[in-house]
């Protein structure tokens, strides 16, 4: 696969991240940083990040498994963390002195990536070291993917992960609809609406009266 052309170069890779979130998108990217590592004899970061204050048992058991299957015949750790997720990998690829971080892309447009943007894109700009983006939907000639290692269905809004069948649940979207809205109409309402003049007071009709001395 051209990707391997890379690893046997001159440059060495010792530690290669593959960051996950447990989507289909996901999978080819598991797929080629596991063979990566076996290419260069590197370790394997399994890496998931958890939006701040959300429960992570379910995605600990979900990041287990996939690290059990990944990482045979491999040296490799986990790392389950919280906070934003492409601050979190790149904070995390700094401390371990990373070489490589492998992420796959989810090929969202419009609305939804406006909103919740890239994580790959945010990981690109701001990662120390190179970073091996995976389109979605990609699938490496003659290679299996991870769609033939059975993974865990693990169904979750990517705003509150909360249980959805949709990327964003009724509940963000219409929070998200919301702010757009109030955002609109701020910009759109003329300068200096709904302030009074100085020394008026409001009353019920279109006039204004003076405050009494």
């Amino acid at each position: 696969m051209a990707f391997l052309l890379l690893f046997r170069s001159s440059m060495k890779i010792r530690n290669l991240v593959f960051a996950t979130d447990f989507s289909r998108a996901s999978e080819t990217a598991g797929q080629v940083a596991r063979e990566g590592a076996l290419e260069m004899g590197a370790r394997l970061h399994i890496v998931h990040v958890v939006p701040a204050g959300s429960d992570p048992a379910g995605a600990a058991v979900a990041l287990t498994e996939i690290a059990r299957r990944l990482g045979r015949g491999l040296v490799f750790e986990t790392a389950l963390l919280a906070g934003r997720a492409a601050h979190e990998i790149v904070s995390y690829a700094r401390d371990k002195r990373v070489d490589m971080i492998v992420i796959g892309t989810h090929g969202r447009t419009g609305l939804s990536r406006r909103i919740l943007g890239s994580v790959a894109e945010a990981v690109v700009r701001l990662s120390p070291c190179l970073v091996l983006t995976v389109p979605f939907g990609y699938v490496p000639e003659g290679s299996t993917t991870t769609s033939d290692l059975p993974l865990p269905a693990v169904e979750r809004c990517i705003v509150c992960a909360g249980n959805t069948d949709d990327l964003i649940c009724a509940a963000c979207r219409d929070r998200i609809r919301g702010r757009l809205s109030s955002e609109s109409s701020r910009r759109n309402a003329p300068v200096g609406a709904g302030r009074l003049p100085s020394g008026c007071a409001r009353r019920a009709g279109p006039r204004w009266r003076s405050r009494a001395a």
